[in-house]
């Protein structure tokens, strides 16, 4: 290996690494002063992967909780007193449209030496101490590879010298993404020590706000007051002020109390290997960790409520852990989860989303335009067998107006939360028609233990439906604007009940048409119902006359006492 190991090379505030998007949809490289300093110039981050866009987007959200928890944006030592004075400040920056030079470089040079990405002692993210750690190939740091020398890519997006080896601006990237997304494949080297599970940003639901340009999407993710409600406790530190490189392996700590030493957490111990201008491996170890319970510092998760176990039911305190994404499930599914929408649906019930808390704070006081579209999106990084190795990943977007969120969106909120349910009611149907029209066709018999051919039908049906409802409910819900007269609350509800009924009926149609002419004959089904076995007559046109009659009903076209369309007896 080259002696050139032992000097410092590639500093990351003057090298161009970070991947922007510039407006004509062209992608650069710039440096870490330049991406603050051209900031609003720049569409957003623009990386190999959403993931690796989230974990720069963190490094850059810790450098401004530092510099603008110390300074003014005239750059004068001006800690803020309190909650009012934090939001001043934030309302500030927000309506310079930019980001203000010189507090920001300063800070910046102050720090110089601790932003090489080699250097014999402060390597960047990185510790000398990891060189005796588990070793891995530059197609394992690539996270577009994510592959260890015993698990190779099928079909990999890099091949030859380009998979067993990266550029310094490169490794700087994936540098990022590993320490925030590593598997829990890595052995330990000293014994008996507790597993980390996967890197915090891999144990997140991730979610941000995205804003027209990189400023605003940056500035829109700076939760100046934690959930929208009060200053943070500690003075943020982020991991490069730190006295001395944090070398012990697989290290439980207390949950960070501020944003930069929480966004700039070591997942992991480690440290890239190089030879001629290329980085061609690294060495990683178990860094920090700690549990996720009720962990409301961190501000970019979605949260799910869990039972303490152990105690009764009047003494159980409330535990919420992130909640990964479901990637079967469109984001706006999961819409109440997001905006916790309680008012209709008791189990909802959970913490926000801290970003979102904080976007809610701004539309509440006005301090950013309630007419604004607001856009929120979601990533996960996918793993298999206990998070051992990386399978996939994937990202969603939501689209809606900022006013939503505030007390005048509420009733808009809760029939956005209605209408997400009524989808869930309409795909419950479609499965109970692919259902009836397999017993129509086949009945139970030819081996199908378990219903197993029944629950692949539906499945399909409802995925197929959900399908089709996404393009269609996402542009519904971008014309929900609290600004509207009340009434017309009413007629939106109408508009995507009708919407819904048509799109479900061409679907139970196309599936009927489908069915042959052995559903058409129909058959009888022995099965249960009130416990008892009886038998059914099951046929294409039995099916689909249960269907209309029960999404007519879902979607408000039959009233108590309209009996035009008669249920299967039993059907349902």
């Amino acid at each position: 290996m080259s002696e050139q190991n032992h000097d410092k090379e590639f500093n990351l505030l003057d090298e161009p690494w970070i991947c922007v998007m510039l407006p004509d949809c062209t992608v650069r490289e710039v440096s870490l002063k330049e991406v603050f300093s051209q900031a609003h110039t720049f569409r957003g981050l623009a990386g190999e992967l959403v993931s690796q866009d989230t974990a720069v987007l963190r490094l850059l959200l810790a450098v401004l909780y530092r510099v603008f928890s110390q300074v003014n944006v005239s750059g004068e030592e001006n800690e803020p007193g309190n909650d009012g004075e934090a939001v001043e400040r934030w309302a500030e920056l927000w309506s310079r449209g930019n980001f203000p030079e010189e507090p920001i470089f300063t800070y910046l040079e102050k720090y110089r030496d601790r932003f090489w990405l080699f250097h014999p002692v402060w390597p960047f993210y990185q510790v000398p101490d990891a060189a005796r750690g588990t070793e891995y190939g530059a197609s394992k740091l690539n996270g577009e590879l994510s592959e260890s020398s015993n698990k190779l890519r099928l079909f990999p997006s890099r091949t030859g010298e380009y998979r067993s080896a990266v550029t310094y601006a490169e490794a700087a990237r994936w540098l990022l993404y590993v320490n925030g997304y590593d598997d829990t494949s890595a052995k330990p080297k000293k014994k008996g020590l507790p597993s980390p599970g996967a890197g915090w940003l891999g144990r997140l639901g991730l979610i941000m706000a995205d804003g027209d340009n990189l400023f605003e999407t940056l500035m829109l993710n700076l939760t100046f007051l934690q959930d929208g409600e009060k200053m943070w406790r500690g003075d943020s530190l982020p991991v490069w002020e730190l006295p001395e490189v944090r070398s012990e392996e697989r290290t439980q700590i207390s949950v960070p109390d501020n944003p930069a030493a929480l966004f700039t957490l070591q997942s992991r111990r480690l440290l890239l290997k190089r030879e001629g201008e290329k980085v061609i491996g690294y060495s990683l170890l178990g860094g920090d960790f700690f549990s996720g319970d009720n962990a409301f510092e961190e501000q970019m998760t979605v949260w799910k409520r869990v039972e303490e176990k152990g105690k009764k039911a009047a003494d159980r305190q409330p535990i919420y852990r992130p909640r990964r994404h479901d990637p079967s499930h469109q984001m706006w599914r999961d819409f109440a989860s997001f905006v916790d929408s309680s008012d209709i649906n008791s189990s909802a019930q959970g913490h926000k989303p801290g970003v979102i808390s904080w976007v809610e704070y701004l539309q509440a006081y006005e301090i950013t335009d309630q007419e604004r579209l607001v856009r929120f999106r979601i990533s996960s990084v996918q793993y298999g067998d206990k998070d051992f190795f990386i399978t996939d990943e994937f990202s969603d977007s939501l689209t809606f107006y900022a006013g939503l969120l505030t007390e005048k969106g509420k009733a808009w909120r809760m029939l956005a939360q209605e209408m997400v349910l009524m989808c869930d009611d309409l795909a419950y149907c479609i499965s109970k028609l692919a259902q009836n029209l397999i017993r129509a066709r086949i009945g139970q018999e030819n081996g199908d233990k378990g219903g197993k051919r029944e629950a692949s039908a539906c499945n399909r049906a409802k995925e197929q439906l959900y399908y089709r409802f996404d393009i269609p409910f996402r542009r519904w819900l971008c014309s929900l604007n609290p600004d509207m007269d009340g009434e017309i609350c009413d007629i939106k509800r109408q508009e995507w009940q009708e919407e819904a009924w048509k799109i479900t009926m061409e679907l139970g149609r196309e599936m009927v048409a489908e069915a042959g002419p052995r559903a058409i004959t129909g058959r009888m089904v022995e099965g249960k119902a009130g416990g008892e076995e009886k038998k059914a007559h099951y046929s294409a046109a039995e099916a689909f006359n249960n269907f209309q009659y029960m999404i007519k009903k879902r979607t408000g076209r039959t009233g108590n006492g309209d009996n035009s369309t008669k249920r299967a007896a039993g059907h349902e």
